[in-house]
């Protein structure tokens, strides 16, 4: 990885197949379930278009400070295995980032990895240095995939 490149990476174990656990992450309508960012902003306004899952699948958001505005599309969605989106931020920052879900069935149930990858931009090189791209998103992640497995179990 470039210097410029950051990686940020979570992982749990759900105790539910990796097919229970796909749709809540190829359907952008059943993050409302799991997302760390779901409650951030009461008033979020969410739009969707594309196909309701898989490949083509779109979401995009704008809401307050915290909520901010962006979109995702997934690019890439091998049943049983992996999700992958574009992730584009337009407020308070813009950037583009890269998102991976990886399931891996085991005897456990399925480990989910959550991935994102992307460019420090300029605004992120200056405020890295007192806030790590880790420390920043790593414990949303974390919430994130602790919700996600309460989610899935349940189905």
């Amino acid at each position: 990885m470039a210097s410029d490149d950051f990686l940020v990476e979570r992982s749990t174990v759900i105790d539910a197949s990796p097919d229970v656990v796909q749709p809540l992450l190829d359907n952008f309508r059943l993050w409302q379930s799991w997302s760390p960012w779901e409650n951030v902003d009461p008033d979020l306004k969410r739009t969707y278009s594309g196909p309701e899952s898989g490949v083509g699948a779109a979401y995009a958001w704008e809401g307050n400070r915290k909520a901010g505005a962006g979109s995702m599309v997934i690019t890439e969605s091998v049943p049983g295995s992996k999700v992958v989106l574009d992730l584009k931020f337009l407020k308070p920052f813009k950037a583009d980032n890269v998102t991976t879900f990886l399931l891996e069935p085991n005897s456990a149930g399925t480990t989910v990895r959550w991935q994102m990858t992307g460019k420090t931009n300029r605004f992120f090189t200056i405020v890295g240095v007192l806030f790590p791209m880790d420390k920043m998103v790593g414990k949303d992640f974390e919430k994130g995939l602790a919700q996600l497995k309460a989610a899935a179990e349940q189905r």
